[in-house]
């Protein structure tokens, strides 16, 4: 089976709480598998593009039931890698009353920290047509340098590169080093998907929010998704991109939203499905918001990810 995309990152055990309000009140937490990019390899294998994913996971229960998990979901594990050292990340789930989450992480030098450079070989990227990588593996350890590594080699090797800094305030030293981290790897990215906070935090802040995205660009990339929560999603271009607009907007779709954990990693599948089946950036925008607005449907990141019929049917 030929392979037209890589996703990189971290895969960990997300604990989502019974019921909503401040993690020290909550009784009970469920344990769903969870890491952005794992849902975005999920969803892109819902999507109909299955990928190969370079992961690291603890020779741990809670490694060997991701592991189980992507197999279930028909993704490769050509790179999953089992590290005989290190546990497997756990994050816990805080929601509040209107379904937003924040984190609790335990993260400290676990596995997935642990990638290292060159694992992906020139032969499987030369053949590659989409690469993607999420923040979270810039944040610490020598996965920071293996992340910089793999964007780098993909874009010389000619695959489009997309990133979706996932900004954790608690996983980094401070926001300073986020942006500079951030910004070396924008360098190497074509597309960029993101929040407001996080052009914020990157220092892209220019008035309107379609300004701070076109701040974004002079960084790198040369197309930039903005995600706004229950009020859909824009997105810019560079006149030069691979769209033949520069610009669109979409006000996403109305849900009963039971758990955000995860709707922007389906955004984030929609969005590279959709420009690998060759949508326009308007169609592509509206697909992406379709897949994220599905998976605030259930409890966890990966429980509700569509699969193509499903979008095409929010669509209509």
């Amino acid at each position: 089976m030929g392979f037209d995309v890589l996703v990189a990152g971290e895969t960990l055990i997300d604990f989502i709480p019974q019921r909503r309000g401040p993690t020290a009140t909550v009784d009970g937490f469920e344990r769903r598998p969870g890491g952005a990019p794992a849902n975005v390899a999920v969803g892109l294998s819902r999507l109909e593009h299955v990928p190969l994913f370079w992961t690291r996971v603890g020779d741990d229960p809670f490694g060997r039931y991701l592991r189980d998990t992507l197999e279930e979901n028909d993704v490769s594990d050509k790179f999953v890698e089992t590290d005989p050292n290190a546990k497997t990340s756990l994050a816990f789930v805080e929601h509040d009353e209107r379904g937003d989450r924040t984190f609790t992480f335990y993260r400290d030098d676990t596995a997935d920290t642990r990638l290292e450079p060159g694992r992906i070989d020139d032969a499987t990227l030369a053949d590659l047509e989409w690469v993607h990588a999420g923040g979270v593996t810039l944040a610490s350890g020598p996965s920071r340098e293996a992340t910089l590594d793999l964007l780098e080699r993909a874009s010389e090797a000619g695959a489009t590169t997309s990133f979706d800094p996932n900004f954790r305030p608690e996983l980094w030293p401070d926001r300073e080093t986020f942006r500079s981290v951030t910004r070396e790897a924008l360098a190497f990215v074509d597309v960029l998907k993101t929040t407001g906070e996080e052009l914020a935090a990157l220092g892209c802040t220019e008035g309107s929010l379609e300004s701070s995205a076109r701040a974004a660009l002079r960084a790198g990339p040369e197309t930039a998704f903005v995600t706004r929560g229950a009020e859909g999603a824009l997105a810019v271009t560079s006149p030069d991109g691979r769209w033949s607009t520069t610009e669109a907007t979409h006000p996403g779709y109305e849900v009963d939203v039971v758990d955000a954990t995860g709707a922007g990693d389906g955004f984030v599948a929609g969005a590279i499905a959709a420009a690998l089946d060759g949508r326009s950036l308007s169609d592509s925008l509206a697909f992406a918001n379709a897949v994220g607005a599905a998976a605030t449907t259930e409890p966890g990141a990966m429980t509700a990810l569509p699969d193509s019929g499903d979008v095409e049917s929010m669509l209509e």
